[in-house]
């Protein structure tokens, strides 16, 4: 079985050395958690991942296909088709109410809202508001909402559970262990929570 995301000595730096020579592999049906201090490089070995920066050296496989030397419009089709990324930042429009938000992506891969899902994550009272009149944590629930109707084979999540209360927390990252259950998929999350860290498949320490 070829892994959905293989990672051979990934080294990266900015001003200084952030990581070196990480290595992993992602299955189908499995998660991975990367923890460390605040500036320790997790969000940035998430957007490596991702298909989002090109690390400084080592490898990145996605499907199987070494990651950086994919055309460009090959690594968008896939960002486009089988990745799905729930930022820290919602990066919803603004303009749009979250309905039109979620159907947007659900146009763009040719999938269908599932109504069940949206009140699983408790926002089907407010599907017609504007993003502007939703609190944070509403907000968040939309932009993961927009991610799973993609139905993408990798979610890649960074803090995805950060404006929510404990208790919506835990159900939401229920929702999201249960999807890569049920579709074959497979999440790789970055968290400050040591607790949902332990839930995961693997746990890795920057």
């Amino acid at each position: 079985m070829i892994p959905l995301l293989e990672v051979q000595n990934l080294s990266h730096s900015f001003e200084y050395n952030l990581f070196s020579d990480i290595n992993f592999i992602l299955n189908s049906k499995e998660s991975i958690s990367i923890v460390g201090v605040s500036g320790s490089g997790k969000s940035t070995l998430l957007h490596i991942c991702a298909t989002l920066l090109r690390p400084d050296s080592g490898e990145v496989k996605l499907f199987g296909k070494d990651l950086y030397k994919q055309k460009n419009r090959d690594i968008l089709k896939m960002r486009r088709e089988d990745i799905g990324i729930i930022f820290q930042s919602h990066y919803l429009f603004k303009g749009f109410d979250a309905f039109e938000n979620i159907e947007l992506a659900t146009l763009l891969n040719g999938t269908e809202i599932d109504n069940e899902l949206m009140e699983k994550l408790g926002i089907a009272n407010v599907l017609k508001q504007k993003i502007g009149e939703l609190s944070g944590g509403q907000q968040q629930r939309v932009s993961i909402a927009r991610v799973l109707s993609k139905k993408p084979k990798i979610i890649f999540a960074d803090e995805p559970t950060g404006n929510l209360d404990s208790k919506t927390a835990s159900e939401v990252m229920n929702i999201l262990f249960e999807y890569i259950e049920q579709n074959d998929a497979a999440l790789l999350l970055v968290t400050h929570d040591n607790d949902l860290a332990n839930k995961t498949t693997i746990k890795c320490n920057l």
